[in-house]
């Protein structure tokens, strides 16, 4: 009788903790939720000038794939950002933007930014293929990358 005890309070406690994990992983999924543009609202602040700095954050073999660029960003090795998050500027609205599901990379930053009070910026929802989806104009990408085969 102990025994049954024991393995149910274990049960019990094992469930209570993965409800718990899974709670807290989709409230810090929703809280980057609100931390993201979509692309109509990324346009029309680019549209009306707005003091917007627009960062592509992709991983170098995205830039194979896909080797264009929305017009007025500036290329940032996400693993640069990563290390040395003050290459994007904490005092200025900032948009970062990658082509990984989920956003992976985009969200990432966002996390590391945000770990340091950085409050202004915020990753475009579905990056560069929902971007061209809309139709929003592209550019080529033509600056030289180096790919890191360093593991």
């Amino acid at each position: 009788m102990p025994i049954l005890l024991t393995v149910v309070a274990g049960l019990v406690l094992g469930l209570t903790g993965a409800v718990w994990l899974n709670r807290n992983k989709k409230k810090h999924k929703d809280d980057l939720e609100q931390h993201s543009l979509t692309p109509e609202v990324l346009h029309q602040l680019l549209s009306t000038n707005a003091h917007v700095l627009l960062f592509d954050v992709r991983q170098p073999l995205d830039l194979l794939a896909h080797s264009e660029m929305i017009p007025g960003a500036k290329r940032i090795p996400p693993k640069e950002v990563l290390e040395n998050p003050s290459l994007i500027p904490k005092e200025k609205d900032s948009v970062v933007y990658c082509t990984c599901p989920s956003d992976k990379t985009s969200r990432e930053i966002l996390r590391r930014t945000h770990s340091l009070s950085y409050s202004r910026i915020k990753f475009l929802r579905g990056g560069l293929a929902a971007w061209k989806a809309m139709g929003y104009p592209v550019i080529p990408y033509l600056e030289s990358f180096h790919l890191d085969t360093r593991t």
